[in-house]
């Protein structure tokens, strides 16, 4: 009895169909980035152990699969101390890591304002779940070199833009500043080394609401009720808090007030996990969905780690696996092939010259041996993208085949 095979968990397999859908939805994003000025670029799938758990990467380091270094023998594995004292390298978990160390590397080739795509595969241990893969691809565009909201303002109207051309009108940017967070937290009196517990606290609130997090952050020593009237007094924006500096809302006010093409929300709330983000920080929603189809944020303290000097640099990330369930391409997508049914007299070189003959005149061409169920054969090349056929007999040339099409 034969045993079923599946690719390892949280990973896929697609078929010519769905393959051929995902790649549309590609098509779309990477045309509406390029049509923005941004660039695209390519990065090893593999990055250095230490780059990758360089602190940078927030929890996602903790879900990065290693590669152990080759050579190793078996002292080496009874006396290292931890896991990672075997691996040299990792998968990439993100596609800002590897992003950082590109411009690092190929700072004197690049212009100084320069605009980045990155749309490729990326690796997490996950659990896997609804939504969470541990192989899953990655729509990035980033801008390194521009300081000020310039940079923002342009992301967010190129991922308005993607989106408008996927059909996702309803799709929206929740947007927070860091700084904002940092103030609220010092106001409302968090100690210091409780402020990031405090934050990741926080981000669960669509989860297990305000007395859940009020009471969670209670049992850390933290005043809940005080930490989240600060952040409502924020959203409101009619009475700041006593000693909070107005100035921190004005990046996130002037993102409010511009027109990017896709509709804009002030949420204080709103955390993202990454450590490594220093200002505006964005997470794209859709109504239908209980999880966010995207993210991002400025992070200008990344790039100087690897550079040597300070470098400002923001970008955000299109969650493709959750985004491409809620496009609804029009019909059509694959290739107008021609079918070939081949007789079984007809020798292999000839059926090949014809085939040759048609794909040089700039037909796509899909040949097949003749079967009696000529029906069943037409179904399958036409769910393949077929939309016409010819049988191939002895002494057919590429001139004198009837060509059909498939009803």
């Amino acid at each position: 009895m034969a045993t079923q095979v599946h690719p390892p968990r949280g990973m896929r397999d697609f078929l010519p169909v769905e393959k051929r859908r995902r790649e549309r939805v590609l098509r779309v994003i990477r045309d509406a980035y390029e049509d923005h000025g941004f660039e695209e670029i390519e990065t090893p799938v593999v990055e250095d152990a230490e780059r990758l758990h360089a602190g940078l990467g927030g929890d996602n380091e903790k879900l990065a699969f290693a590669v152990m270094r080759r050579g190793l023998a078996v002292d080496d594995l009874r006396s290292a101390a931890a896991p990672l004292d075997l691996a040299d390298l990792g998968l990439r978990f993100d596609l800002t890591v590897p992003l950082a160390r590109f411009i690092a590397t190929h700072r004197a080739a690049l212009p100084p304002v320069f605009r980045a795509i990155q749309i490729a595969p990326v690796w997490r241990a996950e659990r896997p779940q609804r939504g969470r893969f541990r192989q899953f691809m990655q729509c990035d565009i980033d801008i390194a070199g521009e300081p000020g909201i310039a940079a923002e303002l342009e992301l967010l109207a190129a991922t308005g833009d993607a989106l408008t051309r996927l059909g996702i009108p309803d799709a929206f940017v929740r947007i927070n500043d860091r700084r904002i967070l940092a103030a609220a937290l010092e106001h409302a009196g968090v100690p210091e080394a409780e402020r990031e517990g405090a934050l990741i606290t926080v981000d669960k609130l669509d989860k297990i609401g305000r007395e859940g997090v009020a009471e969670e952050l209670g049992s850390r020593g933290i005043d809940g009720a005080r930490l989240l009237a600060t952040l409502d007094a924020i959203r409101d924006g009619a009475t700041l808090p006593e000693g909070f500096d107005p100035a921190v809302l004005d990046d996130a006010r002037s993102l409010l007030d511009a027109r990017v093409g896709i509709r804009l929300e002030f949420d204080p709330t709103l955390v993202r996990g990454m450590g490594y983000y220093t200002g505006p920080i964005f997470e794209i929603a859709h109504p239908q969905l209980p999880f966010s189809i995207g993210g991002g944020g400025r992070y200008d303290g990344m790039i100087g780690r690897f550079l040597g000097q300070d470098m400002p640099a923001v970008g955000i990330s299109l969650g493709f696996e959750r985004l491409v369930d809620l496009v609804e391409l029009p019909a059509g997508g694959a290739r107008d092939a021609l079918a070939l049914l081949v007789d079984k007299a007809t020798p292999p070189a000839d059926a090949l010259a014809i085939k040759r003959d048609l794909v040089a005149a700039g037909e796509t061409v899909r040949m097949q041996r003749r079967t009696k169920n000529v029906t069943g054969m037409l179904e399958q090349l036409a769910a393949s993208g077929a939309t016409r056929f010819a049988f191939v007999r002895p002494g057919d040339s590429a001139a004198s085949l009837e060509v059909k099409p498939i009803a």
